[in-house]
Order: C-alpha cells, then structure tokens, then sequence
C-alpha cells in the first residue's frame, strides 16, 4: 500500500478521535498527517508525469569526504534543534496551568482516560511544537543523505548497497521542508559521481606478508624487535627495517640478522613519512595477496602472532586488518605498573566487544596491501589527506588516523586476544605528559577533521565522555576540598563507603589480568585516582592546544602532576593543621548545594557502570552460548537413501 494512502487514513481516524472528544491536539495531529498523505499524494503525482521530461543534473563538485562531514553535523545541529523545541514544548505542557487534565466527573472523559493517560485539551498547537516538527523533518531527511554518503564511502565492504540519490519523492519532499535553495546548498540531490567498488574480483585464499619496521636510533632494542619476528611459528616472507635518518648502530644490527633495510631519503614527517616512502615502493607491484605488517622497533609480539593474524585473513575475505593488544614492559616502578594496569583494561575491553576495535595499534596490525593502496588512491576525494600517501602526514597519531580512515571505507577489522606485543611504558612523569598530550591531541584533531559521521560517531561520544569524566571527578575533588577546607571533616556515611567499595572493587576486577603487581596498585586507589586526574588534565591541555590554536610541542607545558599536588596541597594542610580558610556558611550556599547535587547524580551513574564493567558482557555470553548450543547439536548424519 502506497505511503501516501496510509497517512491520509491514519490521519483521518486520527482527526475522528479528536472531533470525539480526544482532545484538541488529537484533531491537530490527525489534520497534520492528512495534508502530509496529500502533499504526498500530489507529489508522487507530479513526479510520475514529470519524470520522462526531467533532465538528469550534473554530478557535483564537491568530494564525498565533504559531503560527509557537512551532512553530518548538519543533521546532529537539526537534531538537537527539533529535541530542544519539542522538549521545550512538553516542560511547558508539564508545568502548564491550570492542569492539563480537567477535573471534572464527565462520563465521556472517563472513557477517555481508560483509552488515554491525560487529555490534551489545548487548542491549537503552540508553534515551538511545529518548528519541532518541521526540524525533525528537515533532519529525518539530511540524516537519509548522510547514511546515503557513509554508504557511498564504503567501497572496501562488499556489503555496500548501491543507491541512487535521493529518491524522486524523498528529494521533492526535501525540497518543500528544506526549501530549494537550502537543498542546492547542501546538494542532496546532485551528489558526486558514485565511487566504484575497490574490492578485487576474486579474493585471495593465501596471502603473503611483510614486514615493515620503522625505526629511528633504536639500536637498543631492534634486535629483540627482530628476534621476535624470526621466532614465529608462521614466518613472514619478508622483513624490512626502514630506517629513518638513523645515526646509531640500527642498520648495522639489523643487516647482521640477515633482513633488509630500506634508508629513508630526505625524510622530514617522522614515522608517517618514513612509512609512506617505503610503501611508495612496494605497493604498486604488489599482488592481491600481499600483506603487510607494520610494527613498531621497540615492540615485540608474542610466537605465534603471524600464525593467528595470517589465518583470520585467509579464512574471512572481508577482513582487511588484524591489530594487536598491548601490554606493557616491566620496570618503571608504580608508575610503569600503573600503565600495564591501563593496556590491561583496554584488553579487557576489546574482548568484552569480541574483537571489535577503536584503534589499529601501531605497535603491531597487519594490513591488506590492497587496502592501504586504496587508501592512498582516495585521500582528498573519500578521506582527508593528501593523495598518494597511505599515511596523513599531518596526523600526531597515524594509527589512529588509518584506522578512522579505513573504517570510513567500510574496512572490516579485529584485534584477537591470541595477537599479543609488548610495548615500552613511559619511565617518567614527563616522558607520560608527553606521550598523552600527542595521543589526545591527535585523536582530537583526527575526529575534528573527518567531521561527524557513521564512523566518527563513536570517536565523539569517546571524546564527550572523557570531557564528561574530566568535569564529574574534578567536581567531586571541588566538593571533597570544600568540606575539608570549611568544616576540617566530612561526614561518612554508610551508603556513600559502599559506593566507595564498588568503586574499588571495579578497579580491582579490571586490573586483574595484569597480576598480583597490578592488584596491589589497584587496591591503592590513590595511585589510581592520581593517574585518572593526571590524564584528564592531559586531555584538557590538548584540547586547550587545539582551541589556542598552539604549536605541536610539549616540552614548555607545565607538568599536570604539579598542578594536582599544588590543589592537594592546601587540604592536606587543612588536614593536619586545623585550618579552615572557607566559611562553614559555605556549605550551605546555593551554589554548593548545587554541586552536592550535580556529584551526587554521577557518582551514582558511576558507580552503575562500574557494576556493569563487573558484570560479564550481555552482548559476549549470549553469543557465547548460542555457540556452545550449537556445538552440542552437531547436525544430523544424512541418509544415504536421501543423499542418493
């Protein structure tokens, strides 16, 4: 049955209930879903006469990767405007006066109440709710377009649907809500010329690996880099150092365990350059079959890493990359066991979310050639970048870049927990402040510029939560300091302890794979509590670098744990010495009243994610029992009657 016959039905059984005696906005709405069916109806009229006499428009100009972007925050900013106008316009029927419902012992209203919780009797309705409406509408419409573009962007999936623009209904309906010029703007009914498919006609069932090790002056730990790789069970067939403008020993030591090395030539990008340079040359000889993994010099993977990577590819030809798990190097003290505590609980993380990725580590992820080859053939027209290089040599974390980038081309990837490397910790506070302020900034940046879209959609909520993390803990610090500051006690109480306890619990329990060391540092909650607001405080200066528009350096950055000791410092002191500096009048203002409140509702929100984090994953155990259902069914043997 056509859309448009079932909107004008619906809308007239709808304007039947309000006429008796439903209420007034039950009459609107039904009279609003009529014309809508009838607009309908005279829109798929004219599009049927008209459609033999149409000329088709010419492809636009602009590049799907912009498309991308602007469709998508245009449809999150029409988004948060229809959801603030109708929710706007419900507060108002909440708090309206007098009552919405009439208190009155009518018979007919009785019956309205069995069938209806109020009645909504309110005249006409208010025009926050229409501009609601036609916002929802307008962004029902570009968030089509921009699903439409994601799917367009998808040409390493075999599962991308081949569309048409915008249908001819939908793109006349479009042109009536957001009007014609609004939809020439946004172009969403001339979109770019459709990109062709990069998937190769018949998938290989055997690949062929490489290895490529970036390396710059790491004399002191390529050989165990390298030991590793020689001690595969599986071996790759090729091994190459690229060594980046190197004054140590690393070509040396690499030539004398009998791999290649390729120097790098005038290269000013770090490891992304480096990287690009050697990829320049193996990639346009390269076979469907070949493969690559990219590690980094100071890292090593566990026997058994090629066997299990190489395997996953062969068996799923919709696989194109297959990343590491992490963990750290011993040493280092409470600090390194404090980052061993971290890698161990994005472990544990990616195997709550079976394998499902965010970022293809650069420590050690394998690619297929012919997807970083597309990569490099579709930066500025699909992707950001520039093109020719499988790397942006612009990006601070370039494995978070090609990760965003190969998503975003529908690239199916996975990290199993069978892919282990080891990496360094970070022996120092500032060596940390350092390699924080690069991490958040570059993920920062990367999701900045691929925009909002079907891919970085995640990405942005990652970053909102950290901000939203950022500002719950630093108010619950706030509190704490006022209470200390102005009463010199807190009041303890037996509920707020528990949620205490579960808070340490779930450290705990997250850390545990990373052994007794791990434990120990986790029951200390201090030590965890320290490091939490020491990368918080990370992440805030890289967002300030980027809103400051600052340069890529650190090294003048004021270190964050001075700044957490230097706001201790007064309520230990507080502690110890009795002193008060804030009125006990304080603590019954307003404003802190407020804070009171605003810590309280996170830590509750908290400490509920905190049990689920404790909890084995919903998602994960139903899988895995329907697996283990399965394995005890095995099938049924055939006839051979049957089969004959």
């Amino acid at each position: 049955m056509p859309l448009w016959i079932i909107l004008v039905l619906v809308g007239a059984a709808l304007s039947v209930l309000g006429f008796a005696g439903l209420g007034a906005i039950t009459l609107w709405v039904g009279a609003y879903v009529v014309l809508s069916g009838l607009v309908l109806t005279i829109i798929s009229i004219r599009t049927r006469h008209g459609r033999a006499a149409q000329t088709v428009p010419s492809p636009s100009t602009t590049t799907w990767q912009r498309r991308a972007a602007r469709l998508g925050w245009v449809s999150l900013s029409l988004t948060a405007l229809a959801l603030g106008l109708l929710g706007g316009a419900i507060w108002l029927l909440a708090t309206a006066r007098p009552p919405i419902v009439p208190d009155s012992p009518d018979p007919v209203l009785d019956v309205v109440m069995a069938a209806l919780p109020v009645d909504l009797d309110l005249g006409a309705p208010r025009p926050g709710v229409l501009l609601g409406i036609g916002f929802a509408l307008a962004a029902l419409i570009v968030t089509f377009a921009a699903l439409q573009t994601a799917n367009a962007l998808r040409v390493l999936s075999s599962r991308r649907q081949v569309t048409e623009p915008l249908p001819g209904s939908t793109s006349n309906v479009g042109r009536r809500v957001l009007g014609a010029a609004a939809m020439r703007r946004l172009e969403l009914d001339v979109p770019p010329a459709w990109p062709a498919s990069a998937l190769p006609a018949i998938p290989p069932t055997v690949v062929r690996c490489t290895v490529l090790l970036p390396a710059h002056d790491e004399a002191a730990i390529i050989g165990a880099s390298i030991d590793s790789l020689l001690s595969q069970t599986r071996p790759a067939d090729r091994i190459l150092v690229v060594a980046d403008n190197c004054t140590d020993a690393t070509v040396e030591i690499a030539l004398a365990r009998g791999v290649e090395v390729f120097e790098t030539v005038g290269n000013t990008q770090a490891k992304a350059g480096g990287l690009n340079q050697a990829l320049a040359r193996l990639l346009p000889g390269a076979a469907v079959e070949d493969v690559y993994l990219i590690m980094d010099a100071d890292s090593t993977i566990t026997p058994d890493f090629l066997e299990v990577a190489l395997g996953l590819l062969e068996a799923d030809p919709e696989l194109m990359a297959v990343g590491g798990l992490f963990s750290g190097e011993d040493g280092s003290g409470v600090l390194g066991q404090l980052q061993r505590n971290e890698f161990t609980r994005y472990q544990r993380v990616i195997g709550r979310r079976e394998g499902h990725l965010f970022v293809l580590t650069g420590t050690a992820s394998v690619f297929r050639g012919y997807a970083l080859a597309t990569v490099a053939q579709v930066r500025e027209s699909l992707i950001p970048g520039h093109q020719g290089g499988v790397y942006d040599t612009l990006a601070m974390t370039e494995d978070n870049e090609i990760t965003l980038a190969l998503k975003s081309l529908g690239a199916a990837m996975t990290s199993p927990p069978q892919c282990r490397v080891t990496t360094e910790v970070m022996p120092t506070w500032r060596d940390l402040r350092k390699q924080r302020l690069r991490w958040q900034r570059g993920a920062l940046e990367n999701v900045g510029v691929y925009g909002f879209t079907r891919t970085t959609a995640t990405y942005w909520a990652q970053q909102l939560g950290l901000a939203y993390g950022a500002i719950a803990l630093h108010s619950y610090l706030a509190l704490m300091a006022i209470g200390i500051l102005s009463v010199n006690g807190l009041r303890w109480s037996p509920f707020w302890v528990a949620i205490g306890v579960v808070f340490l619990a779930e450290r705990v329990v997250t850390a545990w794979g990373a052994g007794w060391r791990g434990r120990a540092v986790a029951v200390v909650i201090f030590f965890e509590l320290y490091y939490s607001v020491f990368l918080q405080w990370a992440f805030v200066t890289a967002l300030a670098h980027i809103v400051t528009r600052r340069g890529k350096g650190w090294n003048d950055v004021p270190r964050p744990a001075l700044a957490a000791v230097g706001f201790a410092a007064p309520v230990v002191a507080a502690l110890g010495t009795q002193w008060n500096p804030i009125s006990a009048e304080t603590m019954q203002s307003s404003w802190v009243e407020a804070l009171a409140l605003f810590v309280g509702v996170n830590t509750l929100i908290f400490a509920t994610l905190s049990v689920f984090q404790m909890l084995p994953p919903i998602v994960k155990t139903f899988h895995d029992r329907r697996a283990r259902r399965a394995g005890s069914h095995p099938p049924a043997v055939p006839d051979e009657r049957t089969v004959a």
